[in-house]
C-alpha cells in the first residue's frame, strides 16, 4: 500500500470585482478497493456553499455557490490516499476477450456503446493507416498486448509537450503536429482503441512522479478499456504503461472536455487569470 497526498491549489485573479456563478468542482478521487481516501479537505476564499453529489459516472460533484463581489477567487483541495493498486498486472480477462479481435456480448455491449462511438470517417481513416503502424489486421495477438502497444507507440514516436491552453487536441491534430500533452495523448488511445471496437473512457487525476515531488506539477490524464473478466482497465500513453499505484483517477468520462477539475462562470467586467498548483508526495 502506499499513501500519498496531494495538494491542488487553484487561482483566479480578476482585475476588477466580479460577481461569481456556481462552480463544479471535480477534485475528490475516485474510492473504489484499490483507493481510499483517509483524508479530504476542499476550501474556498472566498467562502462558499459545497453542495455534493454523484454524477452518472461516479464522479464525486461539489457544486460552490458564492454570495459576494471579489476580486480573487482562490480553490484549494488536499487529500490524503492509500493507493493499493501496486500489482497491475493481476487481472483476469473473460476467456472470450484474451485475444483480439473479440465482441462485447450481453448486456455489456448494450451498456458500452457509449463508450465506443467513433470519430468522423476522416479520423477513422487516419487512425487506422497510424494503427498499421504497429498491428496489421488478421494478426493474432493478446488483447492487452495490442492495448499495451497502442500505448507504447504514442510515448516512442510522438513528443510530449505542456499545453497551457484549454481543450484537448483531436486525434488528426495530435498526429499532424507529433506533439501533444497528456490528455491529448489519451484522446488519441481512445480513438485508436475505438477504431479497434473496444470500449474507452477519459480519465482525469493525478500522477506522482518522484523526481518531481518539489515541483509545481498540473493534473494529468489517462484513458481506461473495458476489458471482460478485468473491468476497466487503465493505459498512459504519455508514459507508455499501464497504469499502476502512482496514477490517482479524479474523474471519468466517455470525452475529455467533460471532466474539467473546476468550471464556473463570472460576472462583471473584468479581464481574469489564472494559476494552478499541484503537488503530489509520498506520506
Amino acid at each position: 500500500m502506499q499513501r500519498y497526498k496531494i495538494i491542488h491549489r487553484t487561482y483566479y485573479n480578476y482585475s476588477n470585482n466580479v460577481m461569481l456563478g456556481p462552480h463544479i468542482l471535480l477534485l475528490r478521487p475516485r474510492e473504489d478497493y484499490e483507493l481510499r481516501i483517509e483524508s479530504f479537505n476542499l476550501k474556498t476564499t472566498p467562502a462558499s456553499t459545497l453542495l455534493w453529489h454523484r454524477d452518472v459516472e461516479g464522479n464525486s460533484v461539489a457544486i460552490a455557490t458564492f454570495d459576494l463581489p471579489v476580486s480573487q477567487l482562490v480553490i484549494e483541495s488536499e487529500v490524503i490516499i492509500q493507493q493499493y493498486n501496486e500489482a497491475p498486472l493481476n487481472f483476469m480477462v473473460a476467456a472470450y476477450a484474451i485475444a483480439y479481435p473479440f465482441s462485447y456480448q450481453g448486456d455489456d455491449k448494450v451498456l458500452l456503446s457509449a463508450y465506443m462511438a467513433l470519430p468522423d470517417n476522416e479520423t477513422i481513416n487516419i487512425v487506422n493507416k497510424w494503427i498499421a503502424n504497429f498491428w496489421q489486421s488478421g494478426e493474432q495477438i493478446q488483447t492487452y498486448t495490442l492495448l499495451q502497444r497502442i500505448a507504447e507507440h504514442i510515448h516512442q514516436t510522438l513528443s510530449y509537450r505542456v499545453r497551457e491552453e484549454p481543450g484537448v487536441q483531436s486525434a488528426r491534430q495530435t498526429l499532424s503536429y507529433g506533439t501533444g500533452s497528456c490528455r491529448d495523448f489519451a484522446l488519441l488511445f481512445m480513438e485508436a482503441v475505438r477504431c479497434l471496437g473496444l470500449a474507452s473512457r477519459f480519465v482525469s487525476g493525478y500522477l506522482y512522479a518522484p523526481l518531481m515531488t518539489g515541483e509545481i506539477g498540473s493534473t494529468h490524464a489517462w484513458a481506461e478499456v473495458y476489458l471482460p473478466g478485468a473491468g476497466w482497465k487503465g493505459f498512459d500513453p504519455t508514459i507508455g504503461k499501464i497504469v499502476g499505484s502512482d496514477h490517482i483517477a479524479v474523474a471519468v468520462a466517455r470525452l475529455p472536455e467533460a471532466v474539467p477539475p473546476i468550471a464556473g462562470s463570472f460576472a462583471g467586467s473584468a479581464d481574469s487569470t489564472l494559476t494552478v498548483g499541484v503537488w503530489v508526495s509520498q506520506c
